[in-house]
């Protein structure tokens, strides 16, 4: 894999929340906790997290965030309804808090968001060009849906994406390679969080 700039890149973890990922979760009967552990993401994550912050690579923490009752959350889509039903991600409750080790450290930044892609009506753009970010680092939850709709956006708005293939999960390996091998092959590089922490 090419060199990384650590001073043109950033790091985005995306939905690797308590509900999406984690056992008792809202979505735990979806396979998306045993996959997540089979990707050993979380660790992963962490891992590779804890390089970017040493290496002055910004880390944005990108959470999936609904008010009680999913108050404006516009059900035009299962994914939406999904969420409503099972009452997930709700502002300050465990669901939607980050799973164990990956919370937010000391100058990591936050954005919150209420549809798949990470960039939709949030400041993350904003936040990203700001920074002088010309690279995104893409990891997170579910590689299939909310990851692809960031990387495919994230390319559209000029950004190289590197989306890491160990550090993201969905609730299939089927889902995943999808995801990773017919998808992301014209959108970005996909590579290990080892591969992204040694470019």
């Amino acid at each position: 894999m090419d060199p990384i700039d650590p001073k043109s890149a950033a790091m985005l973890i995306q939905d690797l929340q308590n509900d999406v990922i984690i056992e008792g979760g809202a979505f735990a009967d979806s396979g998306a906790p045993e996959h997540a552990i089979a990707q050993n993401a979380v660790a992963n994550v962490a891992d590779l997290a804890a390089a970017c912050r040493s290496a002055g690579v910004p880390v944005i923490h990108v959470w999936y965030i609904v008010e009680k009752g999913a108050t404006g959350l516009k059900q035009n889509a299962p994914l939406f309804q999904g969420v409503k039903d099972a009452n997930a991600l709700v502002r300050g409750s465990w669901g939607a808090a980050p799973a164990d080790g990956l919370e937010p450290q000391d100058g990591d930044q936050i954005v919150e968001k209420m549809r798949m892609n990470g960039f939709f009506q949030t400041r993350l753009d904003v936040l990203l060009r700001g920074l002088g970010a010309e690279t995104i680092l893409i990891t997170g939850a579910w590689t299939n849906m909310s990851i692809e709709h960031t990387a495919r956006h994230g390319a559209d708005a000029g950004y190289e994406v590197v989306v890491a293939s160990d550090g993201t999960s969905t609730i299939s390996e089927e889902w995943q390679h999808a995801a990773l091998n017919y998808a992301m092959n014209n959108v970005g590089k996909v590579a290990t969080c080892a591969e992204i922490k040694a470019a």
